[in-house]
């Protein structure tokens, strides 16, 4: 079985060029960053966590995520998989995804890593 790592960034500060897949959740998904209450806090809070979960579409984009990484997990050549999470600053949304998404593929007994290259970095303005 594939080893699986799993990156969440900000778009503004570049995507993980290694990445075989990339989730783009700037557009279509809720932005705590455009609310006062959780600009300041992360992925890893539970506000930012359910209002990001609570978003119409994250969870279908999750099962799909899940059933793309079965399909390329599956090729007889298919040693490691890396998947980009990302969102605008790689504060929130990308966090959020990336740490639910890892929990969703050790459950079907995958090998996961989880990095969360934006996180430490400031708040930007968009």
């Amino acid at each position: 079985m594939a080893a699986i790592k799993i990156v969440s960034f900000g778009f503004l500060h570049a995507p993980p060029p290694e990445a075989d897949v990339v989730l783009d959740l700037r557009r279509a998904f809720r932005d705590p960053h455009t609310d006062p209450r959780m600009r300041e806090l992360t992925g890893r809070d539970r506000l930012v966590r359910r209002t990001v979960l609570r978003t119409s579409g994250v969870r279908r984009l999750l099962a799909a995520t899940v059933r793309q990484v079965q399909a390329y997990t599956e090729g007889p050549s298919a040693e490691r998989i890396i998947i980009g999470s990302g969102c605008a600053g790689g504060r929130h949304r990308s966090v959020v995804v990336a740490d639910k998404l890892a929990r969703r593929l050790r459950r079907r007994g995958h090998t996961v890593t989880v990095q969360h290259r934006d996180l430490h970095l400031p708040v930007v303005q968009h």
